[in-house]
């Protein structure tokens, strides 16, 4: 049951995430060997911009508009902030030239990681939550035994869903790390 449950549950987030990280070494090595090394300036915008879009899910959960599917935004949501971290990421590549721009980038990749990890233990309570109201549904419990024993449980997966709390100000201090950078650069660039 344990193999199963690492094997199913974090297992996927685990390897998402690793990919990232090498998709974005093997990127860079990749345009640094084709000397394209000008290319990962340009991926910090093309990154930006994908992270930017990724926020329709948070607008529509949000209610500021009504377009598309909740679902289906949150998967763009989940793909859309991987290759946007992806670019990023690339955009960084191995250079060490300013403080801001490493915080802006380690405060991304917890951001990430803490999508992957809210996303994986919302999951895992909802799951645990369906399994408990069959079992004792399968007991023949009436519907307030249900409801009475389920309370508990059900509080465990609104709790999860306030994982966001923690999700939201983490993104705060990366976009706000990501503006300095980008208000910085502007003012530098040799144009």
């Amino acid at each position: 049951m344990a193999r199963k449950f690492i094997g199913t549950k974090i297992v996927p987030s685990v390897l998402i995430f690793i990919s990232l990280i090498v998709s974005a070494i093997l990127a860079d090595f990749l345009l640094h060997l084709a000397g394209l090394i000008w290319v990962g300036r340009y991926l910090g915008i093309v990154g930006t911009l994908i992270i930017l879009s990724s926020f329709l899910y948070s607008l529509r959960k949000r209610k500021l508009f009504k377009a598309g599917s909740p679902k289906t935004l949150l998967q763009n949501h989940e793909l859309m902030g991987w290759l946007g971290a992806l670019c990023i990421l690339v955009h960084g590549g191995i250079h060490f030239n300013a403080i801001i721009p490493w915080l802006a980038l380690i405060a991304m990749i917890v951001v990430v990681a803490s999508g992957l990890t809210g996303k994986y233990l919302l999951k895992q309570a909802k799951e645990r939550l369906k399994d408990k109201e069959k079992a004792l549904k399968a007991q023949n419990k009436t519907t307030d035994e249900v409801e009475r024993e389920l309370l508990y449980s059900s509080l465990l997966v609104e709790t999860m869903q306030k994982w966001r709390k923690v999700h939201m100000p983490l993104t705060m201090i990366f976009f706000a790390f990501a503006l300095i950078h980008i208000v910085i650069t502007l003012l530098l660039w040799r144009w």
